[in-house]
């Protein structure tokens, strides 16, 4: 299964069980948003998830993510390209990215 297919997939069950998650698109590609903020998208080869800096370095540190670099020059601090294995592991990302910035509007 693809990565965009199996972030199709999980996306379209988390909407339909979380009624604060919306699909839309940013930078051209699908993804999820919550109260109007991505947390989410996925891209041909990864998903691209919205987490605390600490994470994301934790993340690249481990091999389990890559930094994420949309335009040339410094990678963006809070974004991190995964390739998840499974469609729980993309799950797990993506209420990972959801709850990360639900906290952040709750500021």
């Amino acid at each position: 299964m693809s990565v965009e297919a199996r972030f199709a997939s999980v996306a379209a069950d988390l909407v339909a069980r979380d009624e604060a998650i919306e699909q839309g698109r940013m930078l051209h590609a699908p993804g999820l948003r919550t109260s109007g903020k991505f947390f989410a998208f996925a891209t041909p080869d990864d998903i691209v998830v919205k987490l605390p800096a600490v994470r994301v370095q934790e993340l690249i540190a481990s091999g389990a993510g890559r930094p994420c670099a949309i335009r040339k020059g410094a990678p963006m601090r809070e974004w991190v390209r995964l390739t998840p294995d499974s469609d729980q592991a993309c799950a797990a990302y993506l209420i990972e990215g959801r709850e990360f910035v639900a906290r952040q509007q709750r500021r």
